[in-house]
C-alpha cells in the first residue's frame, strides 16, 4: 500500500516552509516522520544516487529523540546505514554530509517553540531545494500500517546506534585550523547558552581560538530564542551580563545556525547588519540576501554585486549559485544573522571550504576578531556602516491564510497610505518579491510576511534610527491587530 507526501501533509497539517517540513510536534507522529524520511530516500536514491548511507542529528526539544528513532526505523527499513551524530548544530551536520557526499538529516524547530518541530533534509551537496521539495511531495511511498499503533507511533521503536563522534569534531576543527589558537587571544566572551544545541561546541571554539569564554544561562528547559524577534528577557539579559567585563556575549538560536552577538554595551546587533560587517570582513565580492535585509548593504559600496531574493536559505543558496558563476568570493547572509558560505576562502597557506547553509560560528568568530586585530569596539565598527536599522517581530497565532489574506489588502496602496500614512508618509515603491513590501517619501520601509514555518504574521521595518525602527514596528503591528479582514 501507497500514500502520497501530498496526502501526508494534508492529513497531518506538517508540510514544507522555508527550513524542511514542520508543524505541532503532537502532529509529528512517528508515522509522519517515517514516511517523510523514506521519501528524502527514495528523492536521494533517484536524484542524488551514490553511497546508501545517512547521518542525522538533533536540537534539545523533547519531542527530538522520538523523532530521531523514528527516522532511524525508516532509514534501517530502507536497507541504508544509520550515522547518528547526536544533539550538534544544523551546519555542523550539515557539512558532515557534504564532505563525506552523503545525506543527512536535522530534527529541529529552530526557534520556534517547543510544541513544535521539524525535519531539515541536506542532499550530498548542501540544504535541498525548493526544486528537491516539489520532488518529494510528488512522491508516493510504500506503508505498512502494521508498524504503528492507533496513536501513530512506532510499536517497536528501535534504539539510536552509537554515537558517532566525527561530525562534530570536523565542525570543532574547521575554525580552529583556519583562524589558529590565538586568533582572539586577549577577548573575554560570555556565551549565553540557554537551550542552544550548540551551546557547549561554541564554547569549545572559542576557548581553542585563545579567548576567555565564561558560559551563562544554561537552561534544561527549551527556550525559544528567536534572533530576528529577541525577547526582552534576552536583551536584558546581555545588558546585565556585559557588566561583568565581557567585550561582547554571544548566542544561538535553538539548532545554533544563527548567531547573536552583542556590543560592548550588551546591546545585540541586527543580524542583517552583523551580515554585511562579516562578508567585509572576509573580503566577499558579492552577496546574496533575501530583500527583506538592510539596505545598509547597496549603501555601504562594499561589494561588487548584490542579488534580492525571495526569504528563506533555499532562496538565498539559488542566488548564490548564479552569483558563483562571475566571482570568486561569494556569500549570502539572512535578516536571523545566519550566514552562508558559497566559496571556500584561503588565508595564509590555510583553506576555509565552502558551507552553503546558515551557520552560526562564522559570523561571531569574524566579529570577535575584528575587534581584536583593529582594537576597534563593536560599535566602531557599526559605526562605519551607513545608518539604516532594521527591526522585525511578529504577531503570533495568526493563521498563515489569514496573514495571505491581509497582505493582500495592502496591495491596495489606498488602503495601505490609510493605515500607514500618517506613520510613514506617502508609499513612492513596493515589491513582492516575498509579501509586500513599502517604501514610502520618509525613507521608512514596512514589509509584510505570513511566517513559512509557523502560524505568524512577520512585520519588517526600516528607518534611520534604531529608536524610529523600534517605534515604526511597534505602531505597525499595532495597527496590524486592529486591521480586520
Amino acid at each position: 500500500m501507497e500514500i502520497s507526501i501530498e496526502t501526508l501533509m494534508k492529513e497531518s497539517g506538517v508540510t514544507f516552509g522555508t527550513s524542511g517540513a514542520r508543524g505541532l510536534a503532537d502532529a509529528m507522529t512517528d508515522r509522519v516522520c517515517y514516511l517523510y524520511t523514506k521519501a528524502f530516500i527514495s528523492h536521494c536514491e533517484k536524484t542524488y544516487p551514490g553511497k546508501r548511507v545517512m547521518a542525522f542529528a538533533g536540537d534539545l526539544r523533547p519531542s527530538t529523540p522520538r523523532i530521531l528513532r523514528a527516522l532511524h526505523a525508516a532509514v534501517a527499513d530502507s536497507g541504508w546505514e544509520s550515522i547518528y551524530a547526536g544533539q550538534i548544530p544544523s551546519p555542523a551536520i550539515a557539512l558532515y554530509g557534504i564532505e563525506e557526499q552523503i545525506p543527512t538529516i536535522m530534527v529541529t524547530g529552530s526557534h520556534i517553540p517547543d510544541d513544535r518541530n521539524g525535519i531539515k533534509f541536506n542532499h550530498p551537496f548542501g540544504e535541498i531545494t525548493k526544486r528537491d521539495e516539489s520532488q518529494m511531495t510528488s512522491l508516493s511511498v510504500s506503508r505498512d500500517e502494521s508498524l504503528f499503533d492507533s496513536e501513530q507511533m512506532l510499536k517497536a521503536a528501535p534504539e539510536l546506534p552509537a554515537l558517532n563522534p566525527e561530525p562534530e569534531a570536523r565542525y570543532i576543527s574547521r575554525y580552529l585550523d583556519f583562524f589558529g589558537s590565538k586568533a582572539l587571544s586577549g577577548l573575554s566572551v560570555g556565551v549565553y547558552q540557554h537551550s542552544a544545541v550548540g551551546r557547549d561546541i561554541l564554547f569549545q571554539i572559542l576557548e581553542g581560538l585563545g579567548a576567555y569564554v565564561k558560559p551563562l544561562g544554561r537552561s534544561e528547559t527549551f527556550i525559544p530564542v528567536d534572533t530576528e524577534a529577541i525577547r526582552a528577557e534576552d536583551a536584558a539579559f546581555a545588558r546585565e551580563q556585559i557588566k561583568n567585563g565581557f567585550d561582547s556575549i554571544v548566542s544561538t538560536d535553538g539548532d545554533s545556525d544563527r548567531p547573536l552577538i552583542s556590543d560592548e554595551s550588551g546591546e545585540w546587533l541586527r543580524g542583517d547588519v552583523l551580515g554585511i560587517l562579516a562578508a567585509r570582513e572576509l573580503g566577499i565580492e558579492a552577496v546574496a540576501v533575501p530583500v527583506s535585509c538592510n539596505t545598509a548593504l547597496e549603501k555601504s559600496g562594499s561589494f561588487k554585486k548584490i542579488v534580492r531574493t525571495r526569504i528563506g536559505s533555499p532562496f538565498v543558496i539559488e542566488g548564490m549559485q548564479e552569483l558563483a558563476k562571475e566571482f570568486s568570493s561569494v556569500a549570502g547572509y539572512e535578516a536571523n544573522g545566519g550566514f552562508l558560505l558559497q566559496s571556500d576562502l584561503r588565508k595564509d597557506g590555510k583553506t576555509l571550504k565552502a558551507l552553503p547553509t546558515r551557520d552560526a560560528i562564522l559570523p561571531i568568530v569574524v566579529m570577535l576578531l575584528a575587534v581584536r586585530t583593529s582594537r576597534e569596539n563593536i560599535s566602531d565598527l557599526l559605526g562605519s556602516l551607513p545608518p539604516r536599522f532594521t527591526m522585525s517581530d511578529r504577531l503570533k497565532n495568526f493563521p498563515t491564510e489569514k496573514g495571505r489574506q491581509l497582505v493582500q489588502k495592502f496591495s491596495d496602496i489606498s488602503f495601505a497610505e490609510e493605515v500607514f500614512g500618517k506613520l510613514s508618509g506617502k508609499i513612492v515603491a513596493t515589491d513582492s518579491t516575498d509579501g509586500w513590501r513599502m517604501t514610502f517619501d520618509s525613507g521608512e520601509v514596512i514589509h509584510l510576511r505570513p511566517s513559512g514555518n509557523a502560524p505568524e504574521l512577520r512585520c519588517y521595518v526600516e528607518a534611520d534610527s534604531f529608536q524610529r525602527a523600534e517605534e515604526l514596528n511597534r505602531e505597525a503591528l499595532a495597527l496590524l491587530k486592529a486591521c480586520r479582514i
